[in-house]
């Protein structure tokens, strides 16, 4: 019997993958499913930046790029980084990957040893614990709710803080919650860290251009952690451009450096044509940003406003990245045809067989009274949605039958 590495065998599947697969698998038995449970706008990739790629294509962009990417790119992200952030990074402080996944691994595998503590605000993306894992580390779970926006006080990060603390995960805008820090928020935290020199802060922000309340805001803006701070970003959200494979961060030299000897050996550079690809989704004109973010604002007032209608459904309103969480713990415990659903991973499934909407429980993201629901579809798909949702729960309050869930 072959056996795989006992490192492997501690992580576990990606949910929100798993639940697409799974939608994506009844689609093919003929079944009508909405899915909500991908974290992919609906957009097509701008125009201008494919033609950027064909014409990389043409230009014979075809052999091997420095590890790290084109300093052409790097420079345009230092660009971006001084024109929309207010802040000075070098090139040599750039790492271009397969992805910002790439970029947060990346830099966790670079700082953690075995033991060190990473402290992870929950609702969290689910792939950051099992990083932690492969790097073997220890998660440290601080744990928020929904009257409290999802958001951590500063109060509760330092109460977290040990001295085996290595790093510190920040995910503003966050998925899986759309909740946003401010800058006083951010200032807070940050105040916290300064105390604390070891800490070394990733902050997550690939959803930046996906805000509705106004100015991105980074904690890299404060001086006192700013040489401590892993920046994490890329194109795949802001251009719809999730396929083409293109993350950054931009950290202190030596993480920089670390990240680069480290990336060298397992993967090398990205792709040079999504590289160009990338270079021209910033340097091009940018109305096409601000047309995807108005249409998800729409959107997040349309599902919110459904939501809101379903009963015993907690929802508040998400701030950013295109993602609804809503509590919905008062449907836990509940049992349909004599099978009882014990948490949100349970309730997921069951709106998926039962109502035919793909979403992600929100045990994935360390919050297992929750439930995560993608609004990066059309309209007309979450108006339907949620009208399933709310038949298939209120047939699970009543514990009637699958035939009159069809019919009502």
């Amino acid at each position: 019997m072959l056996h795989i590495s006992e490192r492997l065998a501690a992580l576990s599947l990606s949910e929100t993958l798993a639940m697409s697969q799974k939608s994506n698998e009844l689609k093919a038995q003929g079944v009508d499913v909405i899915n909500l449970s991908v974290g992919e706008t609906d957009f097509f990739t701008p125009d201008f930046v494919k033609e950027a790629a064909e014409k990389a294509i043409r230009d014979n962009f075809s052999f091997y790029s420095p590890v790290s990417g084109f300093l052409s790119l790097r420079n345009v992200i230092a660009g971006k980084l001084k024109n929309e952030n207010g802040l000075d990074y070098t090139s040599d402080r750039i790492v271009c990957s397969n992805g910002a996944k790439q970029s947060v691994c990346n830099a966790l595998l670079c700082i953690v040893n075995p033991g060190d503590e990473v402290i992870i605000p929950a609702p969290y993306w689910v792939s950051y614990s099992e990083m932690v894992k492969l790097a073997e580390g220890r998660n440290v779970i601080i744990t928020t709710n929904i009257e409290q926006d999802f958001k951590i006080t500063p109060a509760q990060l330092k109460a977290a803080i040990t001295s085996r603390t290595k790093a510190f995960i920040l995910c503003s805008p966050c998925n899986p919650t759309g909740s946003v820090y401010s800058k006083e928020e951010l200032k807070g935290l940050a105040n916290v860290l300064a105390e604390h020199p070891h800490i070394i802060v990733i902050s997550d922000e690939i959803y930046e251009h996906i805000n509705y309340i106004g100015k991105h805001e980074s904690i890299a803006q404060f001086d006192h952690i700013r040489e401590r701070t892993v920046i994490v970003n890329g194109v795949s959200k802001a251009y719809a451009m999730t396929g083409w494979r293109l993350g950054w961060l931009a950290a202190p030299k030596e993480i920089a450096a670390a990240c680069n000897k480290l990336q060298g050996q397992y993967t090398s550079g990205p792709s040079n044509v999504a590289q160009k690809a990338a270079e021209a989704a910033y340097l091009g004109p940018q109305d096409c940003v601000e047309t995807m973010r108005q249409a998800f604002e729409r959107r997040r007032n349309l599902i919110v406003r459904l939501a809101s209608d379903i009963p015993e459904l907690k929802v508040h309103q998400p701030e950013g990245a295109f993602y609804l969480f809503p509590d919905c713990s008062y449907y836990i415990g509940k049992s349909f045809k004599g099978k009882k659903i014990s948490n949100s991973a349970e309730l997921a499934m069951y709106l998926l067989e039962e109502g035919h909407v793909a979403a992600v429980g929100g045990v994935a993201f360390g919050a297992p009274n929750c439930i995560r629901f993608s609004y990066a579809t059309s309209e007309e798909n979450l108006i339907e949605a949620m009208e399933r949702v709310k038949r298939a729960l209120v047939a699970l309050e009543l514990n009637i039958t699958k035939c009159d869930v069809a019919n009502s």
